[in-house]
């Protein structure tokens, strides 16, 4: 199982290098796509990701819907997910992995949280989720039961099949552009 999710991180960096120049527009698209959907507006306490280069772009959509909603982002803590709120751009510093983080204090609320947006290599329609490898939302998502779960990805991210084990936690439902 490790050498086909292996293989599938490797197919789907592949295709990133070919899609690259249609990202910014899928971006877009893909985050008005959550904007209408009703678990994005019925939510308060959203947790969400400031993207990579990469990966479907959350940067603007989270400057401009924290006036509105609390915007949770993960920072990186030894092998964990610490989540913090976003209160602004000024905020942010550069993480473990380039990735820019919140430097508030830890949000522990779980129960709060409404709504997760959650970053993939790849997933497929039933809602399993191939990540990066390293397990930090394998050990992050069992934490927060309760809350609505939604996978972001470009189109070619979506796959027939993504191998899952028994600890890996189903997304709710993918939005990409159709």
């Amino acid at each position: 199982m490790k050498e086909k999710k292996k293989e599938l991180r490797r197919q789907i960096a592949l295709l990133k290098t070919q899609h690259s120049s249609s990202a910014t527009q899928q971006s877009a698209e893909i985050m008005a796509a959550l904007e209408d959907h009703p678990a994005f507006k019925a939510a308060h306490t959203i947790l969400l990701y400031h993207s990579l280069k990469d990966e479907v772009d959350t940067h603007n959509f989270i400057r401009k819907w924290s006036r509105y909603k609390r915007i949770l982002l993960p920072a990186v803590v030894k092998d964990d997910l610490e989540l913090r709120q976003y209160t602004g751009p000024d905020d942010l510093t550069v993480g473990k992995y380039g990735i820019e983080e919140p430097s508030g204090t830890p949000f522990c609320d779980y129960d709060a949280i409404d709504l997760i947006i959650v970053p993939g290599v790849g997933f497929d329609r039933q809602g399993n989720r191939l990540g990066r490898g390293k397990g930090y939302y394998d050990r992050l998502l069992p934490r927060i039961p309760s809350a609505y779960k939604i996978g972001i990805c470009f189109p070619f991210q979506l796959v027939e099949e993504i191998p899952a084990e028994p600890f890996d936690i189903r997304m709710d439902e993918i939005v990409t552009k159709e």
